[in-house]
């Protein structure tokens, strides 16, 4: 179970050209008493190469880096090894983009009942510290290209008043892992869980709808096996993307080379400062040398008066502006890869919504918005879990169901508020329904919330489209003018 920590190798000797995570398919209709141990064996030959990146990737992130162990043949007395971790810049800018804010359960009808309840399970999300595991989840996606959350049911004894009797943790991916099936929509056949006993031993905890299979040196153990009572695999995958490649792995090159360059570039000032003393046409012996280096001077004798003596030193200065210029490139490279923002100085003049253009703020959201519907995906997936467990529990009504909520994630609301501030005022006063003016503008992370709350308000501001028409109606019946909103029209 122990992983070798030491990422002296290159990713690549690791991965072996092959990137992206891995995902493990079983060819079995059904994972029974009989075939279990033989289905466990063959996905873990595909997970321990899993492992070994996902663990490489992770120790890389926190600086453990192949620049930290790299051997240098001339003047291996000087040698700087200096990490730049923008792995880690890199992770964590990912993370606070897609989960700097809790996911958030929206309605996608007017049911009011259907509203309450979705505020009651957001609620409860908060209550279990569900965005510190959408934090945690989003750190192992964008580290290593997949993340698991699990879900639990708990007793109602364990829990308090306005608690749900549930649990959520974002596990370790190296020591979690799900088996698809190979049937249509290729749906989970089975968890595996790897854990230690009392002696250090691994025990794989299998787990499929119907049973819970503890497997240790290779055979069932009974004692540890039981029935799984929610008839489902509360075992949900977050990958990254299709690819389950992590942001880390498409640059981990680039990211080496910014390691080498700086490493190297301090190598050749150090050199410089500490350069060889050369002696043309003169003798010294090693103390005379010493007492030279101590007090700063040197008197030396020609040996041959035709070939005058001479003392310098041994020195080429590395092109410090020609390095940054490269080092530069290589970093640039890496966010117009990561579709991440640069930091370039604004040179005056330009708007706010000219700088977050150029400076790629506006690529990055849209880079966002095509990972998101993966996230959605697993989200769905975790929730049908959370609702079975809640439902059984009596704590949800029972009519809810997953086609009445949507997942929302939510980022920057705020960026550029006038402006959609200003085209909710504009859409609102052309008579665009008020509903679809509060989505459009992409103000609020939970739009439909926004106006179920909002409604009675409006009403009051905006005349409804049966007001219009019994309006038009009399107006046209009397030759009167017709008065909409304050705009005025002939009968």
């Amino acid at each position: 179970m122990n992983l070798y920590h030491k990422n002296c190798k290159s990713f690549l000797e690791v991965c072996h050209g092959v990137f992206g995570r891995k995902v493990i398919f079983s060819n079995v209709k059904q994972i029974t008493n009989e075939n279990v141990v033989e289905e466990l064996n063959r996905s873990l030959l595909i997970h321990n190469q899993n492992r070994r990146e996902i663990d490489y990737l992770y120790h890389y992130v926190g600086g453990d880096q192949p620049i930290l162990y790299r051997t240098k043949e001339v003047r291996p007395d000087i040698k700087n090894n200096i990490v730049e971790n923008h792995a880690l810049e890199i992770t964590r800018f990912m993370t606070a983009q897609n989960f700097g804010e809790p996911i958030q359960y929206v309605s996608v009808n007017d049911d009011e009942e259907k509203t309450k309840e979705i505020d009651k399970l957001n609620n409860f999300m908060k209550v279990i510290d569900k965005a510190c595991d959408d934090i945690v989840i989003g750190d192992w996606q964008s580290t290593c290209g997949t993340a698991y959350r699990d879900i639990w049911s708990k007793p109602r004894t364990e829990t308090e008043e306005g608690e749900p009797c549930m649990g959520t943790e974002a596990p370790d991916p190296r020591y979690n892992y799900l088996v698809y099936g190979s049937g249509k929509g290729r749906p989970a056949v089975m968890s595996v869980a790897i854990r230690e006993d009392e002696h250090g031993q691994d025990i794989y905890y299998c787990t499929t709808p119907t049973n819970v299979y503890a497997i240790k040196d290779g055979a069932i153990f009974e004692k540890e096996c039981s029935i799984n009572g929610h008839g489902r695999i509360l075992l949900t995958e977050y990958p990254n993307n299709h690819r389950r490649l992590s942001d880390i792995e498409i640059v981990i090159t680039l990211l080496d080379g910014i390691n080498n360059i700086q490493s190297n570039r301090l190598d050749g000032i150090e050199q410089f400062v500490q350069a060889f003393v050369k002696f043309v046409n003169c003798e010294i012996d090693e103390a005379t040398f010493l007492k030279m280096c101590k007090i700063g001077a040197l008197k030396v004798k020609t040996v041959n008066p035709s070939m005058p003596a001479d003392v310098g030193m041994v020195s080429s200065e590395l092109n410090q502006e020609q390095t940054q210029v490269a080092k530069d490139d290589l970093y640039k490279n890496a966010l117009i890869i990561e579709g991440m923002p640069n930091r370039e100085q604004n040179t005056g003049g330009d708007t706010g919504q000219a700088v977050y253009l150029r400076n790629g703020w506006d690529f990055a959201e849209q880079r966002a918005k095509i990972d998101e519907p993966v996230t959605i995906k697993a989200e769905k997936m975790f929730l049908r879990n959370a609702l079975s467990i809640l439902k059984a529990k009596s704590q949800i009504s029972s009519g809810l169901n997953i086609a009445d909520i949507d997942v929302k994630i939510t980022r920057n609301k705020t960026d550029n508020m006038l402006v959609k501030a200003q085209a909710l005022l504009y859409l609102l006063e052309k008579g665009i329904h008020p509903k679809i003016a509060i989505k459009t503008c992409d103000l609020w992370g939970d739009p439909e919330k926004v106006y179920v709350q909002s409604k009675p308000y409006l009403d009051g501001l905006y005349k409804t489209a049966q007001e219009l028409q019994t309006q038009v109606e009399n107006s046209v019946s009397n030759g009167e003018n017709i008065v909409i909103n304050g705009g005025k029209g002939e009968g």
